[in-house]
């Protein structure tokens, strides 16, 4: 069984991070997507929408991850995500009428997530999203850039 960090969180920085940034940080325990996490949860608050939640836990229950992680860790993962986010209701029209939606239609529901919370940061590994940095006045960084800037 997986063991989590106990962290505080000091609601600083309103902070959302992907699905390929979640999935590298509970497969990988040294990544940097994994200290990436841990610095979300002591700096900020983390916010998901229902459609993001749900598309981590669509993508994180995948046979391919099995040889990384058992399936009841990863499931664990989620139930604490979960615990720790402030979940923030995104509809699907909120993603259609985006000012300048996202080249992948799919992840526009990170770029709605992020204006209905007034996020200060979007931590993605997405090139698709990347290219958007900033998106308005929203930093889209990697987790090596979101570990580096202070």
């Amino acid at each position: 069984m997986q063991t989590w960090y106990v962290w505080s969180m000091k609601f600083g920085k309103r902070i959302v991070l992907d699905t390929s940034t979640l999935v590298s940080a509970v497969l990988r325990q040294n990544s940097i997507p994994r200290q990436a996490l841990i610095k979300s949860l002591s700096e900020g608050q983390l916010y998901a929408s229902p459609a993001t939640l749900a598309e981590l836990k669509e993508v994180i229950v995948r046979d391919k991850f099995e040889r990384y992680l058992d399936l009841q860790a990863r499931l664990d993962f989620v139930a604490m995500y979960r615990e720790k986010i402030r979940l923030i209701q995104v509809s699907e029209n909120d993603e259609a009428v985006l000012d300048i939606p996202c080249r992948d239609p799919r992840d526009n529901k990170f770029l709605a997530l992020v204006l209905a919370c007034s996020a200060d940061v979007l931590v993605s590994s997405d090139a698709d999203l990347l290219t958007l940095n900033p998106y308005g006045e929203i930093l889209i960084l990697t987790p090596k850039a979101y570990l580096a800037n202070s």
